[in-house]
């Protein structure tokens, strides 16, 4: 070897380890153009690797001399002689047993695995010796040659897994002696990750090497436990890992140890004694057996003990920075994952029984109760819904308590309860809101109750009206004097407002807008930003509520402001300026045009960077600074070299690891938003965005295979929204149901259809996420409803099939290899997994609207499985929507559901005696559409039905919606029977009745039918109506105000008319009355 050339090496390799970039970046390109390119570097290298008294290089020497050899499939290693590798490869073993520094003896021990990965996967074999040496070493009576051999293993097994197929036999009884090695933690834990890349490769049939596996968990445990004992930081990190790695894998390892598994990490998660980074870590296993062993979990009844183990962690105090991390945070966001994996009536009564028990401890106890209560509320909404007034009074009273720490947390779990419960939550806003307004001024809880009055204002409605001129007083005041962090909260306040009041915000803009546009300005601290993100969110909600023409003076002048921020390196304000976009077209739309030259390469250039994007970027360019590129030039182009010109081939494990880690990263959600902005465009603008259609729809359909389920949700949004675009763009026929498509698509539709739905079905197919399933089961219903049978022409049996897949829960996102696939169709539900049933029906009430009557065979099929849904010892989610669900399948079906009347009848007479009012409401719906398209005679059935329906016009007072919902419905069912035939009904019993509940004001749909068998009636049968004239012209009027215009059809209004005009002649003073 020519020393001089050893030398030059050397001190490049020293020179890429100056702090000064200008001689780092010239080391880094004479390595790679006269080095690293030539097989004499492998020599080179190794000698400095083992030579060098540096021990940065040695180490720095290492690692490259590791990618050298795997780079190119060991291109490099391959042209070195046969005499030098040897001597290299004998060489290395001899020096891993001589390097003092464990960084540099790891070094090595990968230029083994690089090695192995070469010369142990041809034929024959070329390093033989290898492993035997290998397993001889690990069982040395020398305990640092144990830690070197385990250690060379573990690292082979990172690279050359596939070759120990055959090992593994051999691997597990090693392992299992030195998993309980009784000297060194090193070989202990080494083991412990070794197994875990030992398990990435036992497949589901593997019976002896799973049986192998599961002995060995327990012993994995006590390696863990001593690890967090001995306050080994990074030992318990590895080791967490291993666990949940071990959680993903489908291969039943640590099924039999679910129980066991649990009680570890849960009472590890619970000791003070132990680190509070180690105790979160804990907590992060924790939450996943609880998401991917959720069967296992469901079937040992261990949602209690997790309760009542989190509870006491809940009650801990949380750091002052609320993107810090502490145990009791932790074990709130362990117990929403809890709550939203298994089934509610497993998680709900068990938080409420603690409930009652923590709300009348002390403080910290109250503040823990409330925080469960707020995060167990997303995944158990439908299940708390009817008790929502005995548990009111926990946050009414966390609102007002004496301490300042369940005052704040009363805060939060209302604005968890604003979410998942509005209608709920808006019925008691004489009480709350009051409560709030005397929350904001105390700057103790100000910050918390602004974020809750925020979320309040959201879901408020025309309520709003009550308060906001109060409102409006104490929010601009606290935006005149509060701190950033309170101005930023109270910003967001103002636009739930505005979006609440709409248009009766306009008296406030003036004063509102001065105030916002200067924070439009901000350039300084992250705070800044995030006033300024906030300040031009809220200012397009403003902008959508008092309309283009009072927002109009400003229009021109924010969207300077918004492109500004695109220059700027902040991916909030990215973000924000996206999304103003959007409402910017919402609200101007034609006017909005010129700007899709700036806006369109902006928001692609976002969709094409990568969430690493400042490693890809020449010479350190940063995401931002590329697309404020593409905002001046109208170019969309992002690079993405490798600033290094070359590809090792080699996965990086560590890189991987830090990808997934910001799945969620800003530059996500920012990507996001832009995808969603992208349909935003399209639908507002129409025909201006023609010349985006091509690149972006590309751009859209590529993001379908993103590893961030919250972009795929955005791209498949966006893609039906331009199918429903372009298809109200070329002025379509109105469609005629039939498996025959007699009305076809435009031809540009058809071409841009059969360009996004193959790989829409394609990532519905793939999909393991639910949410995302959720999604396109909805938009693809939405968008058949309104397209008709030729959007999905030839795809029909596919999309059947993938929904009755869902229906049976054997979908790819619903799988769980730990489930008991033989009950699976009737175990219980998570309320995520009835959503996800709920969509997957909505496709078949789609598929019976746009076939009609050519619906009936698939439905013989698909009923059974419907109906399933509606038994009784189903939740009530569940029930809601078999029996909704049937009740649009039959209105699609026309006098197609004839030949099911009976068992449809059963099914619909249980669910009006259904102890939920959503699932009476959609059962009395469903009983009227059978009784008006069945062919068959029901009359024989009036009486009966009649009986069922009669308590649903007594709603108590202040009722949950649904049960107003279900007397609307009532009035519907009650009015198609008599439409089919009034002489099976007791008219003098039922029309005041009907009457009485006129106009409809909760399901305003049925005022068609309602309406129908009022003409029917004065048709045939007015001498029973007169009585209640004055009461029905009182409807007449309410239904004929333009301010109610959507309450009923166009065809009802105009028979209304003709029908006031003839009253007008019979009784013209009530008329006139009436004001009609």
């Amino acid at each position: 070897m020519d020393p001089s050339y050893v030398q030059n090496l050397h001190q490049l390799l020293e020179a890429t380890l100056n702090p000064d970039t200008n001689v780092l970046r010239a080391a880094t390109t004479q390595l790679n153009t006269q080095y690293y390119k030539s097989p004499q570097c492998i020599p080179a290298l190794f000698e400095i690797a083992v030579t060098s008294s540096n021990q940065a290089i040695r180490q720095l020497a290492g690692v490259e001399l590791r990618k050298r050899i795997a780079s190119g499939e060991g291109k490099l290693w391959k042209k070195t002689d046969q005499s030098t590798r040897t001597q290299i490869k004998e060489a290395l073993l001899q020096r891993l047993t001589q390097e003092p520094s464990a960084p540099a003896r790891h070094a090595l021990a990968r230029i083994v695995s690089a090695i192995a990965d070469i010369e142990l996967t041809t034929q024959p074999v070329q390093w033989p010796s290898l492993l035997p040496g290998l397993y001889a070493a690990a069982r040395s009576q020398d305990a640092s040659h144990r830690e070197i051999a385990v250690y060379v293993l573990f690292a082979i097994l990172d690279t050359v897994a596939d070759s120990f197929e055959t090992e593994l036999k051999n691997l597990f009884q090693l392992f299992a002696t030195t998993l309980l090695d009784p000297e060194s933690n090193a070989v202990r834990m080494t083991t412990l990750r070794g197994l875990a890349k030992v398990a990435e490769y036992i497949s589901t049939d593997d019976k002896h090497d799973i049986k192998a596996f599961q002995e060995l968990v327990m012993p994995m445990l006590k390696v863990t436990q001593q690890a967090i004992n001995d306050e080994d930081d990074e030992g318990v990190k590895h080791a967490y890992d291993v666990f949940e790695t071990l959680m993903i894998l489908d291969t039943p390892l640590v099924s039999k140890h679910v129980g066991e598994l649990t009680q570890f990490f849960l009472t590890n998660a619970a000791n003070k004694d132990v680190d509070e980074t180690m105790r979160g870590g804990a907590l992060n296993v924790l939450a996943w057996i609880v998401r991917y062993k959720k069967s296992k979990v469901q079937a040992l009844g261990l949602a209690k003990p997790i309760i009542e183990g989190l509870l006491p962690i809940g009650c801990e105090d949380d750091p002052e920075d609320v993107d810090e991390d502490s145990p009791s945070r932790l074990a709130f966001r362990c117990l929403d994952a809890l709550s939203q994996a298994l089934p509610p009536q497993q998680v709900f009564p068990v938080l409420t029984a603690q409930l009652q028990v923590y709300m009348s401890g002390d403080a910290r106890m109250r503040k823990s109760a409330l925080m469960a209560f707020g995060v167990s509320v997303e995944g158990c909404s439908e299940f708390i819904r009817p008790h929502v007034d005995q548990l009111w009074p926990a946050i009414e009273g966390g609102l007002q308590d004496a301490e300042v720490i369940v005052r704040r947390a009363a805060c939060i779990a209302l604005g968890c309860l604003c979410e998942w419960l509005p209608e709920e939550c808006a019925t008691r806003h004489a009480t709350i809101v009051p409560i709030l307004f005397n929350l904001i001024v105390d700057e103790s809880t100000q910050k918390n109750a602004c974020t809750c009055l925020d979320s309040y204002l959201e879901i408020l409605g025309e309520d709003i009206v009550n308060y906001l001129t109060l409102l409006m007083e104490r929010l601009l005041v606290l935006l005149e004097g509060g701190a950033i962090p309170v101005k930023i909260t109270v910003t967001g306040a103002i636009g739930s407002a505005a979006h609440a009041a709409k248009e009766r915000f306009t008296p406030y803009f003036d004063q509102t807008i001065k105030r916002l546009v200067p924070f439009l300005t901000l350039q300084g601290s992250d705070e800044q930003s995030d006033l300024r993100g906030v300040a031009t969110d809220t200012i397009g909600t403003i902008a959508d509520a008092v309309g283009a023409d009072i927002f109009r003076p400003y229009f021109h002048d924010l969207m300077k402001s918004a492109f500004e921020a695109l220059t700027m390196d902040n991916t909030r304000l990215r973000e924000s300026s996206f999304i103003f976009f959007g409402v910017m077209a919402q609200v101007f739309e034609g006017e909005f045009a010129g700007y899709l030259p700036q806006c369109v390469p902006a928001l692609v250039a976002s969709c094409q960077q990568s969430e690493s994007t400042d490693e890809l970027l020449e010479d350190g360019e940063s995401s931002g600074a590329a697309i404020a590129e593409a905002f001046a030039s109208g170019s969309s182009r992002i690079l993405d070299e490798d600033i290094t010109g070359e590809d090792d081939g080699e996965t990086d494990i560590n890189a991987l690891d830090a990808m997934f880690a910001k799945v969620n990263s800003a530059v996500a959600i920012e990507k996001e938003v832009a995808t969603d902005t992208i349909g935003e465009l399209f639908t507002a603008t129409k025909e201006a965005f023609m010349p985006y259609i091509e690149e972006t729809v590309q751009i859209l359909i590529d993001l379908l295979d993103h590893y961030y389920e919250g972009i795929r949700k955005s791209a498949v949004g966006s893609l039906f929204a331009f199918i429903k675009t372009i298809y109200d763009l070329s002025d379509p026929q109105e469609w005629i149901p039939g498996a025959v498509v007699r009305v076809p698509l435009h031809v540009d539709v058809k071409k841009l259809v059969d360009h996004i739905l193959p790989k829409i079905f394609e990532l519905w197919q793939t999909e393991d996420d639910k949410s995302v399933v959720i999604l396109v089961c909805s938009e693809l219903a939405e968008t058949m409803n309104k397209c008709g049978p030729a959007l999905v022409e030839g795809y029909l049996d596919l999309i059947a099939t993938n929904a009755i897949e869902i229906l049976e829960k054997k979908s790819l996102c619903q799988q769980d290899p730990d489930g008991d696939d033989e009950n699976v169709e009737d175990a219980d539900s998570s309320e995520y997994e009835s959503a996800l049933i709920s969509n997957a029906s909505d496709v078949f009430g789609a598929m019976a609207s746009i076939l009609g009557p050519d619906f009936a065979q698939a439905f013989g099929k698909v009923l059974p499985l419907i109906s399933r849904y509606s038994e009784p010892k189903r939740i009530s989610s569940e029930r809601s929507m078999a029996v909704g669900c049937l009740g649009e399948i039959i209105v699609g079906l026309k006098d197609g559901v004839t030949q099911f009347t009976q068992p449809l009848l059963e099914i619909i007479s249980r669910g009006l005696r259904d102890e939920e009012p959503d699932v009476r409401s959609n059962a009395a719906f469903a009983s009227g559409v059978l009784i008006q398209e069945s062919s068959q005679d029901l009359s024989s059935q009036f009486v009966p039905l009649l009986t069922a329906l009669q308590p649903y016009f007594s709603a108590p007072e202040h009722s949950a919606p649904a049960v107003y919902n279900a007397r609307d419905n009532a009035a519907g069912a009650i009015s198609r029977m008599i439409v089919k035939n009034p002489n099976a009904l007791p008219l003098d019993q039922v029309l005041p009745v009907i009457v009485s509940v006129m106009p409809l004001q909760f399901d305003p749909l049925e005022n068609k039918a309602v309406y129908a068998a009022i003409f029917s009636l004065f048709r045939t049968r007015s001498e029973l109506l007169m009585p209640h004239i004055d009461h029905l012209l009182k409807a007449f009027a309410y239904n004929l105000d333009t301010a109610h215009d959507d309450d009923t059809t166009d065809e009802t209004k105009n028979e209304l008319r003709a029908l006031v005009e003839h009253l007008r002649t019979q009784v013209p003073d009530k008329v006139a009355q009436a004001g009609l």
